[in-house]
């Protein structure tokens, strides 16, 4: 019989799995993506931040989601609380490796800038010039530092000294999409202690309920 702290558990437990779900899809469709050559520039400037995410890590935390979960599954199927136990020391871990990778994004926040100087210089002139058109812009600091790529945004020096360099919108694209981001991945930490929580809880209420049938054994009540 399924009571409420049981089916709180499998609530979490189910979430749990989605989150595993979530992050692996994401970031294999990402690893698998995010080196084809761009055609736009909104689309380039995402694709080249996604090649500094630990996507491999993202992958790592999603298989051990899946091994996590596996392993609740017998031990809601048995009264016992020592797999019920080492699963939620298990998903402590995965709430700890979840951490880590949101804070390795949030980190990327602060030194935006700086970031996307070295993506943008390590770029071909066709890459910075969709990059250039996207954001309405011309070389990265300005037109000069270091220099535009000549096209239709900026057609001559003349021009490209009239315009803003690229590095402040490109650091406004970045710092709401990586925000995005790793707002989700606290998401999942958030769903991880959920977990843990319902856990502890049910590591409690079969404790409790093992000590009144050793009570009622004493007792001589028979149990049906």
């Amino acid at each position: 019989m399924v009571n409420k702290i049981m089916g709180a558990f499998m609530a979490a437990d189910g979430l749990f799995a989605i989150t595993g779900a979530i992050m692996m899809g994401f970031s294999v469709t990402v690893l698998n993506t995010c080196f084809d050559p761009p055609t736009e520039g909104e689309g380039a400037a995402r694709d080249l931040l996604y090649r500094r995410f630990p996507l491999q890590a993202g992958i790592a935390n999603a298989v051990m989601v899946f091994v996590n979960f596996a392993l609740t599954l017998p031990a809601l199927a048995t009264p016992a609380r020592g797999l019920l136990k080492t699963a939620g020391y298990m998903i402590a871990v995965n709430a700890l490796f979840s951490l880590i990778i949101g804070l390795d994004l949030w980190i990327t926040t602060l030194k935006t800038k700086q970031e996307f100087f070295e993506i943008w210089t390590s770029q071909t002139p066709q890459v910075q010039s969709l990059l250039q058109t996207q954001f309405q812009c011309c070389g990265y600091f300005n037109s000069t530092s270091p220099a535009f790529v000549t096209d239709t945004t900026c057609p001559s020096p003349a021009a490209a000294k009239l315009i803003k360099g690229c590095a402040a919108p490109l650091t406004s694209f970045t710092n709401v999409f990586v925000d995005n981001i790793f707002t989700a991945v606290f998401a999942f930490v958030g769903v991880d202690v959920l977990l843990i929580l319902a856990t502890a809880c049910l590591m409690k209420d079969r404790k409790e309920r093992e000590r009144f049938r050793h009570i009622d054994e004493k007792s001589g009540v028979r149990q049906f």
